[in-house]
């Protein structure tokens, strides 16, 4: 473990991570979710540097930048030479680069957007593998020949999972003033029109990125959480900036949870979710100032979806202050629709008519305005555009998830079993 202070400009800094980490390992670290933060400093209780050691932070949502790469046995040797095509489950993969296939193993990337059909992508075969499901492997190969294979997870001895670009420090919201639109901010049907609804990323005030803006700690070589694994920071990602910081993680597949994962369907192709948290050291003041940051403190930029340019501006206390996390629902109401427009448009595909899949379901929110007998319940919250107030009908990222990553990394710290980094291991 190295004894880096994440500090720059010769700052003075309190404590190591050293440091934190053997209080860790010695089950003596003042811990606190993301949450548990917020709230002490709402109520002006906001606790000093020599009073917490660590903060846990955690997000779940949609992530477009995200793809596995496997190394799978699917025949003996010589079979054939070089595989031309491959599928799982129908998912198409982009085979290479080692050229290994006369050994009848095959090298291949999947990538999270991938899609078999407009239903069943990557996510969804990155979940059914971690759910230790069967997935058929079909390889055509240069000889003309058609080799398949059925595998689980445990059956595939290489199984990373890596994200491009992951957790933006914030995002943006989107509606459109034109007509209704198909766009991968929406879910199975498409956008309505004229500013009629908007949609959201981001878990707000306990996104790791928000809490470690200028990732003095989430730098290279960092332990974080991956979809309930243990994963670690392997650098900023694609499109990453100083004002916008993202992270590009990556972890073994063969150790995350299906219920921190899965496959998301957009009115234009099916999508990726993952999950993302981290233990952020409390090292000096500037660093608990940086990991007490509220809601309303944070912007979020909303704009046309057509161009995705932000135009007007509202805070996430629109989005996650004084509404729901989670969705309810009382199934008196159901008018036992002979064509379920709830279970049609499901992103996550949770079944609600026959009551809500928890294990699926991510508190999008999407069933609220579409169940016409109103089974489904929760305040979802508006943003103002122009002199209007939009409802937001649709959530990207799932704040319920969020939190419990929080807490699953809270008590992974507390049991002493967690790494801070720069090594790929739980203790």
């Amino acid at each position: 473990m190295s004894d880096m202070q994440h500090g720059s400009g010769g700052e003075n800094i309190g404590r190591t991570v050293s440091e934190i980490q053997k209080k860790i390992v010695e089950r003596k670290a003042k811990v606190y979710t993301a949450q548990e933060i917020k709230d002490l400093v709402r109520s002006g209780k906001k606790p000093a540097v020599e009073d917490v050691d660590v903060v846990t932070c955690g997000t779940f949502g949609v992530v477009s930048g995200t793809f596995a790469i496997f190394s799978i046995p699917v025949c003996g040797p010589n079979e054939f030479k070089h595989a031309v095509e491959v599928t799982l489950n129908g998912v198409p993969a982009t085979v290479g680069p080692c050229p290994n296939e006369s050994l009848g193993i095959i090298d291949i990337m999947v990538n999270g957007t991938s899609k078999r059909d407009s239903k069943y992508g990557g996510g969804h075969l990155f979940r059914d593998l971690v759910s230790g499901k069967p997935v058929e492997i079909v390889v055509k190969a240069d000889n003309g020949k058609t080799v398949k294979a059925v595998k689980t997870l445990s059956e595939i001895p290489f199984a990373k999972m890596v994200t491009t670009r992951s957790f933006f420090k914030n995002y943006s919201c989107f509606a459109t003033a034109e007509d209704p639109v198909s766009t991968i901010f929406c879910g199975p049907r498409p956008m309505e029109g004229k500013w009629a609804e908007a949609t959201v990323s981001g878990c707000g005030d306990i996104n790791p990125v928000q809490n470690d803006p200028d990732l003095r700690f989430l730098k290279q070589g960092a332990g974080v959480f991956v979809n309930g694994a243990p994963g670690i920071v392997i650098g900023t990602g694609t499109r990453s900036s100083p004002a916008k910081p993202n992270l590009s993680v990556e972890a073994d597949m063969h150790l995350m949870v299906p219920e921190f994962m899965g496959g998301f369907q957009t009115s234009v192709s099916p999508e990726c979710t993952i999950s993302v948290g981290a233990a952020i050291p409390v090292l000096d003041q500037r660093m608990l100032d940086g990991l007490s940051v509220l809601n309303e403190d944070i912007d979020l930029g909303i704009g046309d979806v057509r161009d995705r340019i932000p135009v007007y501006k509202d805070t996430y206390a629109s989005v996650w202050s004084g509404s729901n996390d989670k969705v309810t629902e009382d199934h008196g109401r159901c008018l036992k629709c002979r064509f379920c427009r709830v279970d049609a448009t499901c992103p996550r595909a949770a079944h609600p008519f026959e009551g809500i899949d928890r294990d699926l379901c991510m508190d999008c929110g999407m069933c609220v305005d579409t169940c016409i007998g109103k089974v489904f319940q929760c305040d979802m919250g508006t943003v103002r555009i122009s002199d209007k107030d939009v409802p937001i009908r649709q959530r990207q990222s799932s704040r319920t998830i969020g939190l419990k990553v929080c807490e699953t990394i809270k008590q992974l710290v507390e049991e002493g079993k967690w790494s801070m980094g720069y090594y790929n291991e739980w203790i």
